[in-house]
Order: C-alpha cells, then structure tokens, then sequence
C-alpha cells in the first residue's frame, strides 16, 4: 500500500491552460511571420523615438516566433510565458503610436478598434503568464 502524499494536479496542463497556450501559438506564431514576411505596417506605427526601426520589427518578428515555439517545448514553456508577456508590455507604446496616429489624422482605423485593442493589452500579458502558471521565484516540478 502506497503512503505517499497524493500528488499535486498539475494546473499548468489543465484544458484551459492548454487551450490559451494553443492561442497564444497560432497568435504570436502569425504575428512573428507578418512581421519578418511584410514589415512596412509595423514599420509605420514605430513610435519615433526608438532606433533602427527595421533591425527593431525584424527582432520583433523573431522574438514572437521564439515565444510561440518555446511555448511548444514544456522545459521552455514558464521562460516562453514570462518573454511573451514582457514582450506584450514592451511593444504597448507602438499600439499607442498606432492608435494616436489614426485617432490625430482621421485616417486609418477607427476608434472602437484602438481602445478594445490598448485595453486588451494587460490581458495579454496576464494570459501569457497564466497559460504556463508562472509564479515568479517558485520553481515548478
């Protein structure tokens, strides 16, 4: 008869979790090919002030297709998380760009496409920390 202590349920695989992780593959895995396949969108809602724009969306590109692949991987799975998010964070001063650009000039997309978009940001970030039930500092089994 076995005494050891039932082991934990591992909440990192539960359905959920697996299928924001699916989403979150298909998402940054498209993202990371449009930004190394066709650039110049990206490349116009660069906010001015940050430096070699191209080598900047080409980085971009890359560091979504490392996320999604490494989110395949389950030894890179927590590091994936935690890169996508900051990555989320890093690149919400574009989508503010983007939104002020469209909003000042009256052209491109409107409105109620920007403000779902800027407010949905932190969820992103939240999601991709959640996919892979990252806690900072707790070392996972």
């Amino acid at each position: 008869m076995d005494m050891s202590p039932p082991s934990p349920p591992d909440i990192a695989n539960s359905p959920l979790r697996r299928a924001a992780r699916a989403f979150l593959i298909l998402f940054y895995g498209a993202a990371g090919v449009l930004h190394l396949w066709n650039p110049r969108p990206f490349l116009s809602i660069m906010p001015p002030w940050v430096p070699a724009p191209e080598l900047v969306v080409a980085l971009t590109g890359v560091a979504e297709l490392a996320g999604a692949v490494g989110l395949l991987i389950p030894q890179f799975r927590r590091a994936a998380g935690a890169g996508l998010a900051l990555y989320a964070l890093c690149v919400w001063p574009a989508n503010f760009q983007h939104a002020m650009q469209d909003l000042s000039h009256g052209t491109g997309l409107p409105a109620f496409y920007h403000f779902p978009r800027l407010a949905a940001q932190p969820l992103i970030i939240w999601l991709a920390l959640w996919a892979v039930d990252f806690s900072p500092g707790v070392k996972k089994a």
